[in-house]
């Protein structure tokens, strides 16, 4: 019945629009351009779904698109028509109300198309219209109508020419802002950056003033009104901020700001020292430790993070940067002679705040400058020093740099074994992920069985015991990490996390569907380049290995064991770029042949590693980065193979490394064996590699 009903009442509707909507004959001409304008604004609105007939039907929903094209044609003619009746009413508020109307109707139109209103608010703002005319009419704010609507209905009312001198319009648009700020708390900086006047400004400069502290300083600075806004603002937290955010050098004060605004200190005090390099990183690194005692205790001290990121910057500029470059001074003394004026306890955070910088010759001088200077012989006393700040960081380091064994040494081994357990508790309660990762990525390196079986116990109970679930995720995770590291549990790692091992790579994840592993490797025609190639190629002349040149690349592949084949492009002349030739059009036939490499490897200068990452196969799992400082862009490689496994040098790639530990690599693979990194680093370190230098900056993935 009811479908049968609707072409009666498009019918109707066809009739109705077609129908004048009043006799203009009577109205002022100047009136009449008005109602002229909203005949074709509905026109504009019927149209809106891309029919140009008479029925508005932006929905599914027949019935519903009958009622918005009632609302479209017959309420905005009666609008019309009431307010040419209204006898009330002169000429310039006729005038004013009917071009209130199109001004919403209009903006309207250009919402839709944006996709800022829907079909089911034009009812809605019509409506909304309706009263605030009402109310406008008896002299009323038009603030309950917008403060009742959403946003957008509002904007449309407080932005209608009908409305400009209601006497609620500042109110209505400070409620809007209001909704806005609610809708993005975000932005909500941004948005007072554009209206700093709203009646509200102070409330939230005060809000932000003691929850987000550097958003306030980074907006504060500005000589905008808000700016000027924020400096007027009657607290003394809003009061310091804002007045170091007018200094020229406020950011050397601003890591200081808990205590300048507790009276603790003075910038008068900072200046004393902020221009000598040590002396003001000294007063970090005391302030730091203050920070970590109260947060011990409960407390949370203003600005930590950014103490903390400047102490990180101090630490590397001052120091590590320095101790870094002279990485070919033999002389220690000379090496590490910034170190100096320095204490155990300000030698500690150079190494756990500059984890993915410092060469691993720095933190073993750092480390051992460190130990030298402790006032007593027992290492945890060191750690109670700096209240246990980043000592996660700082384990992790040690367990990486194999200095973990020699500083537990130096204490009693209760305490070892407190400090162990320590390591391993309360991750649930730091609010990110930071310290698990340190537990993770220092099991591997722990050469104790003890400290191993200490760890894995411990992370077991921490799991039956944990009572949240974010608790019973990290914990989880671990003891699936930990247990992946024998390799008779690595199935349960993909099966658990739906990640590939952490600490090995399986034989079997790199093989294709034939069976096949395909390493692609990048060579590039410079003189060391070509040198690597031919060195490259020599090695593989055996009987396990066949080679297969062609005019831009080779292809080697095992003719025992498990199949690998390793393509390579030949390092032609770089300077004409017939190596970039030789690279690309190696991967298009890879690409036509429907060949995945799952190991890449980049051997060049550290100038190339850009170009081999840009042309990186998604599909790698394990990517070898040969070159010098490949350990820092490292995330450029996960962006493009999320899961792969990375190694990498922190400081000088070396041929002299990557050849062995390219050929033991790709030799393991042949012989069907998985890649347990621990294990072949163990290999390398004890065997060919022993007395190479370059070798301990090589970071396993």
């Amino acid at each position: 019945m009811y479908k049968r009903l609707l072409p009666f009442f498009y019918l109707i509707l066809f009739f109705a629009v077609t129908a004048p909507a009043q006799d203009k004959t009577s109205i002022p001409s100047m009136r009449r351009i008005f109602h002229d304008e909203i005949d074709q604004t509905q026109k504009k609105i019927l149209a809106l779904d891309g029919k140009d007939d008479k029925v508005w039907a932006p929905t599914q929903n027949a019935g519903f698109n009958l009622q918005l094209t009632h609302t479209v044609v017959e309420e905005i003619d009666d609008i019309q028509k009431q307010i040419e009746a209204d006898t009330t009413l002169d000429n310039e508020n006729k005038m004013k109300f009917l071009r209130g109307l199109n001004d919403v109707l209009i903006k309207y139109v250009s919402g839709f198309k944006n996709r800022i209103f829907t079909p089911n608010q034009f009812p809605v703002a019509v409506k909304a219209y309706k009263e605030a005319v009402v109310l406008e009419r008896s002299g009323q704010s038009i603030f309950p109508v917008v403060r009742k609507n959403d946003a957008e209905i509002g904007w449309l009312l407080v932005e209608s020419y009908a409305f400009q001198k209601n006497s609620g319009m500042k109110d209505s648009r400070d409620q809007l802002i209001l909704k806005d700020i609610r809708r993005r708390p975000d932005k909500m900086m941004s948005i007072l950056t554009d209206h700093p006047d709203v009646s509200f400004a102070d409330s939230i400069i005060k809000s932000i003033a003691y929850r987000n502290q550097e958003e306030l300083y980074n907006y504060a600075q500005s000589p905008n009104g808000l700016g000027k806004r924020i400096s007027e603002v009657d607290d003394s937290l809003v009061h310091a901020i804002s007045r170091l955010a007018k200094i020229k050098t406020g950011r050397q004060y601003f890591p200081f700001l808990d205590l300048i605004y507790h009276g603790k200190i003075t910038t008068g005090e900072i200046d004393e020292i902020k221009d000598e390099p040590v002396k003001y990183y000294k007063l970090l690194v005391k302030t730091e430790i203050d920070y970590a005692d109260r947060r011990r205790h409960g407390d949370t001290p203003l600005v930590m993070r950014t103490l903390t990121n400047w102490l990180a910057r101090k630490a590397s500029e001052g120091f590590v940067k320095p101790i870094n470059d002279l990485h070919e001074e033999n002389n220690p003394a000379v090496r590490f002679k910034v170190l100096d004026q320095l204490t155990a306890e300000e030698l500690y955070f150079l190494p756990v705040l500059t984890d993915n910088e410092i060469y691993t010759s720095s933190y073993i001088g750092i480390y051992n400058k460190m130990v030298q200077k402790m006032n007593t012989s027992s290492t945890d006393t060191l750690l109670m020093n700096v209240k246990f700040d980043h000592f996660k960081k700082f384990i992790r380091m040690a367990a990486n740099y194999n200095t973990l064994d020699d500083f537990l040494s130096k204490m009693d081994q209760a305490n070892a074994q407190v400090l162990m357990t320590a390591f391993v508790n309360g991750l649930e309660r730091t609010g990110d992920l930071e310290d698990a990762v340190d537990v993770a990525d220092s099991y591997a390196s722990i050469s104790d069985p003890a400290i191993h079986n200490l760890l894995l116990a411990q992370v077991k109970s921490n799991l039956n015991k944990a009572s949240t679930p974010g608790g019973r995720r990290i914990y989880n995770i671990l003891n699936t990490i930990f247990l992946s590291k024998d390799s008779s549990s690595n199935a349960g790692m993909f099966d658990a996390l739906g990640i590939p091992p952490v600490y090995f790579m399986p034989n079997k994840m790199l093989q294709d569907t034939g069976g096949r592993i395909v390493v692609q490797q990048f060579f590039y025609g410079d003189k060391g380049g070509i040198a690597d190639f031919n060195s490259f190629l020599n090695h593989y002349k055996s009987a396990n290995w066949k080679i297969t040149p062609s005019k831009e690349w080779v292809t080697v592949t095992s003719t025992k064991g498990t199949p690998v084949v390793i393509y390579s492009n030949r390092p032609l002349e770089t300077t004409e770029d017939l190596d970039a030739k030789a690279q690309a059009n190696l991967i298009d036939w890879l690409e036509e042949n429907n060949i995945d490499p799952t190991v890449v490897i980049h051997r060049g200068h550290s100038y190339y590693a850009n170009a081999t990452i840009q042309q990186l196969a998604p599909s790698a799992k394990v990517v070898f980065l040969g070159s010098c400082g490949g350990f820092h862009i490292l995330d450029s490689v996960l962006n493009i193979c999320p899961q792969a496994h990375i190694i990498a040098s922190k400081q000088i790639g070396s041929s002299t490394v990557n050849e062995p530990l390219l050929n033991l690599i790709t030799e393991t693979l042949r012989l069907g064996k998985d890649l347990n990194w621990p294990q072949l680093w163990k290999q390398l370190g004890n065997g060919v590699l022993k007395k190479n230098e370059y070798f301990n900056d090589y970071i396993a993935p």
